[in-house]
């Protein structure tokens, strides 16, 4: 058996994106010795440096903006259920992390006359987004904070450790509990507070457009800690996402930010423009916001007229080759390795998983309700309500990062005296050492059981819901969560035992993956990116927001109306 590890910190970070990065950065500048934790490679994984292109913020440097207009926008896509306060925080705060991050080299694209450029993303009513290329953005972001973390001497940066179980005593968080991959050693964090930046929960579904470490885990942690969670239902589809032909090279995010760009028309199977079916003036336009766009293809297929994959087309044959290939820069030559010539082609898309709007419920100084936890970036739920903005996922990594970040190094210096408990850390050391130690010969592996689990959200709690779906899918996971599990094969590997590490995935995992279903059966209305079948129209009724606690186990919500 290996020894345990043992740490200690004032603030510790969970997850080693965008949001997590920032947020170490802000504790440390605010005096906390931070420890930044990731699964993998601190800097390299997550969602933030798959992020391809647009970042909205109020610069106003393309035409006249600010961040009030900014917020309108916001409020607008939220369908009615956004917490203003935090909104509003994204927006104000946004302008100020671009700038800071042009202090740190990032190098974004600048228009002949020197300025920022900024482009119009769907559902914004202004040039309002920020890009550094055509793809990049994100990872362009990640370097930068890279280099900001690996400088700085008060953060402590740890990858390849995964975080089981968040250590709370007498109701206040006291340090983490986690596990080493590389060895399967159990890890015990003493630390006065706690900043998941876990990511969402796209994983979980069978095709997605984020990388495959986001599995929910936050939501779990915070479930188990005590805290709240508010809106898991809206998981937002992203809807330009690649079908066919087959392509080899680029993200299958690739095609929002072309069609932004360019204007690409999208066209059903019969080649007809299809938007103003649903409430698009022009059944051209390229600036639709993404649920409706996600339920206008979705409608287009179920009535028959999808392409020939079962999506519909998104064409570029009316745009000039030589401005596509200005505009595309190297990417026409991926393209072309893949055979695929846009003045000739339309290609085939379809919604895909992408974003989880609702999460751990925070304030504006991104706490939860549980002393001494707190969450930044997608994990942190309000700010976008039924329906995320384009452009807004960026900046609302950078901004509550950096507030979560701040806040934590306050609330660790009012707190300096240690609430580590090793009775109360005790059941989630023993945890790790049991599942790493098991060695169990099943007939199912945790990889088999994630697969089962990915298809099943995939059709049961996807872009279009009802009541019987809904049902099965809760009541299956939830089966899987309280018998299945504990039946998992363990391979004996002692070195990156990847199934010890899927075990602890599945364990938060199917617990975020049924509150899901859940919230989604709870809300018997269609609003934003959570559209029901049997419930096809929005109800007043239901302009709350649903929150979500653990309690003996069992997953109980309330709904509450919007600022009340």
């Amino acid at each position: 058996m290996v020894d345990d590890i043992a740490l200690e910190s004032d603030v510790m970070v969970v997850g080693g994106g965008g949001a997590g990065m920032f947020a170490a950065v802000a504790a440390a500048r605010n005096g906390a010795r931070v420890i930044l934790i990731d699964k993998n490679v601190v800097g390299r994984g997550g969602a933030t440096i798959m992020a391809q292109m647009t970042c909205a913020s109020a610069l106003g440097e393309s035409e006249p903006d600010n961040p009030e207009l900014h917020l309108k926008d916001t409020l607008d896509a939220g369908r009615g259920l956004c917490n203003e306060k935090l909104a509003a925080l994204l927006c104000e705060g946004s302008p100020k992390r671009i700038r800071e991050l042009e202090g740190w080299k990032v190098n974004w694209a600048r228009s002949d006359d020197g300025k920022i450029n900024q482009v119009k993303a769907p559902g914004h009513s202004r040039k309002r987004c920020v890009y550094v290329d055509f793809l990049s953005t994100g990872a362009a972001i990640c370097a930068a904070l890279r280099n900001k973390t690996s400088r700085d001497a008060g953060i402590r940066r740890l990858s390849n450790v995964t975080i089981t179980d968040i250590v709370v005593r007498d109701g206040e968080v006291a340090g983490a509990v986690g596990i080493d991959v590389p060895t399967s050693a159990p890890v015990k964090i003493k630390c006065s507070a706690v900043i998941l930046c876990t990511g969402g929960m796209t994983k979980m579904f069978q095709r997605t457009t984020a990388s495959n470490n986001l599995a929910g885990e936050g939501v779990g942690l915070a479930l188990r800690s005590g805290a709240r969670v508010i809106d898991i239902e809206f998981l937002q589809f992203y809807p330009n996402g690649h079908l066919a032909p087959r392509m080899v090279g680029l993200d299958p995010t690739t095609w929002e930010p072309t069609r932004v760009k360019l204007g690409g028309r999208l066209l059903n199977g019969l080649g007809e423009e299809f938007l103003h079916r649903y409430g698009e003036a022009d059944g051209g336009s390229y600036d639709t916001a993404r649920d409706i766009l996600t339920y206008a293809i979705y409608k287009e297929v179920e009535a028959g007229r999808g392409s020939p994959h079962g999506g519909v087309y998104l064409s570029f044959q009316h745009i000039d080759e030589q401005k596509l290939k200005d505009a595309l820069g190297p990417v026409t030559e991926i393209f072309a390795r893949n055979n695929i010539n846009l003045t000739r082609q339309p290609v085939e898309i379809f919604p895909i998983a992408h974003y989880q709007m609702g999460g751990i419920e925070v304030d504006t100084e991104m706490a939860s309700t549980v002393p001494g936890l707190y969450a930044a970036g997608e994990i942190a739920g309000g700010a976008n309500g039924a329906n995320r903005l384009s452009g807004n996922a960026l900046p609302e990594a950078l901004v509550f990062g950096e507030r979560a970040g701040e806040s934590a190094a306050k609330y660790a210096t009012r707190n300096k005296t240690s609430r580590w408990d090793d009775k109360a850390a005790q059941p989630h050391l023993e945890l790790v050492r049991k599942v790493s130690g098991r060695n169990i010969s099943g007939t199912r592996s945790p990889g088999q059981l994630m697969a089962e689990v990915k298809a099943l959200m995939w059709s049961k709690v996807g872009a279009f819901r009802n009541a019987a779906d809904l049902e099965a899918a809760r009541d299956r996971i939830h089966a899987m969560r309280q018998s299945e599990l504990d039946e998992l094969s363990i391979a004996p590997e002692a070195d990156f035992n990847t199934s010890v590490v899927e075990w602890f995935e599945l364990r938060n995992g199917l617990l975020a993956a049924e509150a899901v279903a859940t919230a989604a059966l709870n809300r018997q209305e269609s609003r934003g990116a959570h559209q029901r079948d049997d419930f096809p129209k929005a109800d007043e009724r239901f302009l709350a927001n649903q929150r979500l606690m653990l309690e003996s186990g069992e997953i109980v919500s309330a709904f509450k109306r919007v600022g009340a």
